[in-house]
């Protein structure tokens, strides 16, 4: 561990730094700076594309590649200068234009930022790093905790575990199909997280390209922000105040929100099971489960993913319901809260890093879950119950109530009620062969479905 990570407040800096450097490339001081500088180079160069902006003469192939350089090439000293200067001017957007502006030969530099207000930079770069983050990192870890579970899901399907309703034993299942509903659920959510497009405005101080046509009225100002939006992988937003009004962004905060809720209830689920001793966890060698008894192992990276997706959804939840509200034009809100945007994601990325370790140290106890449903015989009262109405019978629901309710049923009660029942041979055979263990409809098929 540095001396950063001892001394760092945020845990994602300190405890949990090394595991979350990667983020560091899309959400630190230095990759928003990075981002915004490839926004201003980008937009000179589409400028001086523009055949009606005659005093701007077209950019070599040469100087537009030197140009790329500075936020391809982005340094931590060239992130310092950007600071010396923000100390001056108490502007974090201004600093970069300046930054820019010093590299650039005189006659480029009016250039930069041209007619242009420091939400136009800052929303792109904000959406920007948020989608390649997503994209790049966030995403094939999600993928990587789908993929577990449904290999763990393939390769208990037929692992039949009874089922709990309200804490109390109900119709069994098998340990597979119950996390093929966990991988259906991720399903969805990843497809609308690969589906969404993100927006960005480019209009000006007020979305009114006002600077734009007063300079050059004879540009197609709102097909230039089109085309310069796309390019950068955006969609474009037209019609915004000063912001854009950061609709496309809550909605992707939400998708992350519902994958954290879904996932928090897999934990629960599995540290449920962990104490229920049906799933053991493997041994680590060195590792501690408590400072005072020697035999725990405790679920630690499901607890550990639990509490950090909670602290990513505190946040998520408070940016998409404060983004959108902005006074009048803008006003400074947004600029404190989106900073934040990046510790979110490091908390819910943490927690898919934590849930990956815990499906990887899991292995069913069969014998065990076996045990479990053999003293649980009253399961199979909704299988007799519903074969009684099949017959006919108006009372079957009661009948079954009045022998199984608040009673310890076993194999032999179940078996002599059946065997006097006026109900078809076939019928009857069906259900004395029943057991709890083999009383799991089309579990191991619905696992195969997914």
């Amino acid at each position: 561990m540095s001396n950063h990570q001892i001394n760092s407040i945020s845990p994602l800096d300190g405890r949990y730094g090394n595991s979350l450097g990667e983020l560091s490339s899309y959400f630190s001081e230095k990759a928003l700076m990075r981002y915004r500088l490839l926004i201003e180079v980008e937009y000179i160069i589409m400028l001086s594309k523009e055949k009606k902006i005659k005093e701007f003469s077209p950019l070599s192939k040469n100087q537009k590649y030197n140009l790329r350089k500075l936020y391809k090439n982005f340094t931590d000293l060239d992130a310092k200068k950007i600071k010396s200067i923000e100390r001056k001017t108490k502007h974090d957007v201004k600093s970069v234009e300046y930054f820019l502006q010093s590299n650039l030969p005189k006659k480029h530099q009016p250039w930069v930022h041209f007619a242009l207000t420091s939400e136009d930079v800052n929303n792109l770069s904000y959406s920007l790093m948020w989608k390649e983050a997503i994209i790049d990192v966030y995403l094939p870890s999600l993928l990587l905790v789908q993929k577990n579970i449904k290999s763990l899901a393939k390769k208990n399907k037929n692992i039949s575990m009874l089922s709990l309703t309200h804490g109390q034993p109900a119709t069994p299942t098998t340990f597979g199909k119950e996390l093929a509903v966990f991988s259906a659920r991720l399903n969805r959510q990843v497809d609308q997280i690969k589906a969404h497009k993100l927006l960005g405005k480019f209009g000006g101080a007020t979305g009114t390209w006002s600077a734009h046509v007063t300079a050059y009225p004879s540009v197609n100002w709102i097909k230039f922000a089109t085309k310069f939006i796309k390019t950068i992988g955006l969609s474009p937003n037209l019609t915004t105040t000063q912001i854009e009004p950061h609709d496309s962004i809550s909605e992707s905060y939400h998708q992350i929100i519902r994958v954290n809720s879904i996932l928090t209830d897999l934990c629960r689920d599995m540290w449920s099971y962990i104490s229920r001793n049906i799933l053991i966890q493997r041994k680590v060698k060195g590792e501690v489960g408590s400072s005072t008894m020697p035999h725990k192992i405790n679920p630690i990276q499901f607890e550990n993913a639990e509490g950090n997706m909670g602290l990513s959804n505190s946040i998520l939840f408070h940016l998409s319901t404060k983004l959108p509200i902005s006074r009048m034009q803008r006003d400074l809100t947004d600029s404190t809260t989106l900073r934040n945007q990046g510790v979110a994601l490091g908390h819910s990325y943490l927690a898919l890093i934590n849930i990956i370790n815990g499906l990887n140290r899991v292995v069913v106890d069969k014998i065990k879950s076996k045990s479990e449903l053999n003293e649980h015989w009253e399961v199979l009262a909704e299988a007799v119950q519903t074969v009684l109405r099949k017959s006919g019978k108006s009372d079957a629901y009661e009948q079954l109530k009045l022998l199984t309710r608040g009673k310890k049923i076993d194999q032999d009660t179940i078996s002599a009620f059946v065997s006097k029942l006026s109900i078809s041979i076939k019928d009857k055979e069906a259900l004395l062969s029943l057991t709890p263990e083999s009383y799991i409809g089309l579990a191991p098929k619905l696992v195969e479905m997914i």
